[in-house]
């Protein structure tokens, strides 16, 4: 299996982080969305990433069906097996998730557009979920103990692509979630070489 991805994206370091900790081999080649290469655009027609690429299978994407196929391939070990506790690393990957869509629309609003055609209120918008999502995961960080979940890993790709991008303007006035990474860090080794980078 291969999966197409880029270093900046934080949901292809979600799927790389998970497909790592759970021991699953998996080709990552790097991929430029931009330039609509045809094995992404055959692969999804979206012509999105990630996108894991399966011998004599239908591609899978997008991050979350590839947590859940990873999930599936490794037997369950990457969520929860009691429901509640599922639902909850669930609900904590779409907040995650949620807050790098906020992030990204950001991104690409200042990025696509000239300086004075950026449309500052709908930055204003993303921002405020952004501050919203950030301030509940610090006053309801996740148990980290032995054994990580997807959940887990959308919060550190999230937080990877905060600092990637809007180092300086997040982490402050929020001890707990900034310290986060430390935890995470000790259970798996790998986080500083996988988290999003330019």
């Amino acid at each position: 299996m291969k999966l197409l991805y880029s270093p900046a994206s934080p949901y292809s370091a979600k799927a790389r982080m998970a497909a790592r900790y759970l021991g699953i081999e998996i080709t990552e080649v790097k991929t430029d969305t931009n330039a609509n290469p045809p094995e992404l655009i055959n692969s999804n027609p979206l012509g999105k990433i990630p996108v894991l690429i399966r011998d004599g299978e239908p591609p899978v994407y997008d991050s979350v069906a590839i947590m859940h196929f990873l999930d599936r391939q490794s037997g369950g070990k990457l969520y929860p097996k009691k429901d509640q506790k599922r639902t909850e690393a669930e609900v904590l990957e779409a907040l995650c998730d949620g807050i790098m869509d906020c992030l990204l629309a950001i991104v690409y609003e200042r990025r696509s557009r000239d300086e004075e055609k950026v449309h500052q209120p709908w930055i204003d918008k993303q921002w405020a979920k952004v501050v919203r999502g950030l301030d509940y995961l610090e006053n309801n960080l996740p148990k980290t103990g032995k054994k990580l979940n997807g959940g887990h890993f959308a919060l550190a790709a999230l937080i990877g692509y905060l600092d990637l991008r809007f180092n300086g303007q997040w982490a402050e006035g929020r001890p707990e979630l900034a310290s986060w990474p430390d935890t995470f860090s000790k259970r798996f080794s790998h986080y500083a070489s996988m988290k999003s980078a330019a």
